[in-house]
């Protein structure tokens, strides 16, 4: 009865999750792509400082949610962390992947138009499948294969960029600019799919709280982050400080980037990898909705809504062969 009563929970649970990790893939590019075209007067915030912040909140937030389920006893932490270095060492290899991952998005948003970005970042779905395949021994269906090509399809489509003369923002962007920009997707979506399916895998495999995994990976994170952050604007750090040119829409972005790390792991914890690439895939929809009727920049298209079916078909098709193995696909 136990398991009856916890399987509808965790479904709902699950779902729970990947419709606001939607909300907030949705509402996270938005931001960025803004915070990283504005016009300011002053200089533009570093980046690498965003990344570290957004870290740094996100170990904040885990350790109080630690303390507030051990009634505020720093035990967990202790024997979770300090006395198991082992498995906090573990956490090293996502941890500098993941670093490398978020400042790459931050590269790619300053050099590649929302559009580009968005379809280029969704082949990180296909990586994560066959990481999934290649490192977790997970086995797709016929149909789990072909809802992925559907997913590919679909998301290509609602993206396709639609001809328009006087296209200024396509016209200005240099070919280098472009390169640099792609390059940044291309290697942001297997760092993704690796370190994704690597944490996935460590969460599985230990009965530690998800909360502590996060500390460990974002202690981890704030150190590579901070080299990198010293490395490359060092100097611009030493003559303004790390929070330079942080404003509204920057602190928005670094709440929204930790919030996501978070709501990732409450998303791998009750499904998988490659069910959160279909959440982000429909928050290209949701992106190109506001885009038409509160942004009015946008004219859908009879392409659009093909690429919509396709999505939709495609995260039905995923779904629902996996519905049978959901009461023991994971053990938490």
């Amino acid at each position: 009865s136990t398991m009856a009563l916890s399987s509808p929970h965790s479904f709902s649970l699950k779902y729970l999750s990947l419709g606001v990790l939607v909300l907030q893939t949705t509402s996270l590019v938005l931001t960025m792509r803004y915070s990283r075209t504005l016009k300011e007067d002053g200089p533009r915030y570093l980046a690498s400082s965003a990344v570290v912040s957004a870290e740094l909140l996100k170990i904040l937030v885990c350790t109080l949610l630690v303390f507030k389920e051990n009634n505020f006893s720093v035990r967990l932490l202790k024997e979770g962390i300090v006395n198991k270095p082992v498995e906090t060492m573990k956490l090293a290899i996502p941890a500098g992947i993941y670093t490398l991952q978020n400042n790459l998005l931050y590269v790619a948003l300053s050099h590649l138009d929302a559009a580009t970005y968005q379809v280029t970042y969704q082949l990180k779905i296909l990586t994560t499948a066959l990481f999934s395949v290649s490192m977790l021994g997970r086995r797709l269906g016929f149909y789990q294969w072909l809802s992925l090509l559907f997913l590919m399809a679909g998301v290509t489509l609602v993206q396709w960029p639609t001809e328009s003369e006087g296209d200024s923002e396509q016209l200005i962007l240099s070919a280098g600019s472009q390169f640099v920009g792609l390059m940044a997707v291309l290697m942001a979506c297997v760092s993704s799919g690796f370190a994704g399916v690597y944490f996935e895998k460590i969460l599985k495999e230990t009965k530690q709280s998800v909360w502590v995994r996060n500390i460990q990976l974002g202690l981890f994170s704030v150190v590579f982050g901070f080299v990198g952050m010293i490395v490359y604007d060092g100097e611009t750090v030493r003559e303004l400080g790390m929070f330079q040119g942080y404003n509204t829409v920057t602190c928005t972005v670094v709440a929204l980037q930790a919030l996501g790390g978070l709501v990732i792991a409450v998303v791998i914890k009750y499904a998988d990898n490659i069910l959160k690439g279909f959440a982000t895939s429909l928050s290209i929809i949701v992106s190109t909705l506001i885009s038409y009727f509160l942004l009015e920049d946008f004219n859908p298209t009879g392409v659009f809504f093909l690429g919509a079916v396709l999505v939709i078909a495609a995260t039905f098709l995923y779904s629902n062969e996996r519905k049978p193995a959901i009461g023991s696909a994971i053990k938490v």
